[in-house]
C-alpha cells in the first residue's frame, strides 16, 4: 500500500462524501449569475468532484515518477474512476441534467470493461488503461463538472457546452469500449 494508491483510496472515500453534498436537501441557497441559477451545494459538490479527478492525476504521476506502479495500482485507479464519475451520472440523471439513457451507455461500458478485466486478472493478466481509455476518463469529468455547474460560463452565451461534453464523453466512452475489447479479446477467447 504506497502513496499513489493511498492517494487512490481517498479518491473512492471521497465518493460518499460527493454524493451526501447531492443527496441530502442542503440549503446552502443559490447564486444567480447572469441566467445561470447555481445551488451552492452544487457548486461545492462539483469543487469536490474536481478535486477527487484530479487526485487520478497525481497519483498517476506520482507512481511513474517514483517507479511505484503496482498491479494493485493498476486495478484501483480506473475503478476509482468508474465509482466516481458512476456515482456523479447517476446523481445527474436523478436531478435531471443528464439524460437516463446516455448515463446507462456509460455505465454499461463500465461494467463491461470491468468484466474482462477481472476475466484477465483470473488468468493472471493485469490490464492497464489504455490512453483511448484514459481520454474517455478526461471528458467524462468535464461533462460531470460541467453539468455540476449548470453550464456556467457558457449558459449566459447560450453555448450548451455541458450538453455538448456530456455527447462528446458518450462516443469516447463507447469508441473506448470497443477498442479495449478489440485489443483484449484474446483474454476472452484464451480464458479458461
Amino acid at each position: 500500500m504506497n502513496i499513489p494508491n493511498k492517494i487512490t483510496l481517498s479518491r473512492i472515500f471521497l465518493i460518499p462524501v460527493f454524493i451526501v453534498l447531492l443527496s441530502v436537501p442542503f440549503d446552502w441557497g443559490q447564486w444567480n449569475i447572469g441566467d445561470t441559477q447555481l445551488p451552492v451545494s452544487h457548486f461545492v459538490a462539483a469543487l469536490l468532484f474536481i478535486f477527487a479527478a484530479a487526485t487520478d492525476w497525481v497519483d498517476g504521476y506520482y507512481a511513474r515518477r517514483y517507479n511505484l506502479v503496482t498491479n494493485l495500482g493498476k486495478f484501483l485507479d480506473p475503478l476509482a474512476d468508474k465509482l466516481l464519475v458512476s456515482a456523479a451520472l447517476i446523481l445527474l440523471v436523478e436531478m435531471g441534467l443528464a439524460p437516463a439513457w446516455v448515463v446507462i451507455l456509460i455505465i454499461s461500458r463500465e461494467f463491461a470493461v470491468t468484466g474482462i478485466r477481472l476475466v484477465a486478472a483470473g488468468e493472471g493478466i493485469v490490464l492497464a488503461a489504455s490512453s483511448m481509455g484514459k481520454l474517455k476518463t478526461v471528458t467524462q469529468i468535464v461533462a460531470v463538472a460541467a453539468l455540476l455547474l449548470h453550464n456556467f460560463p457558457f449558459s449566459d452565451i447560450g453555448f450548451p457546452f455541458a450538453t455538448i461534453m456530456l455527447y462528446v464523453a458518450l462516443f469516447f466512452t463507447v469508441y473506448s469500449g470497443c477498442d479495449y475489447f478489440v485489443k483484449n479479446w484474446h483474454v476472452m477467447k484464451e480464458s479458461k
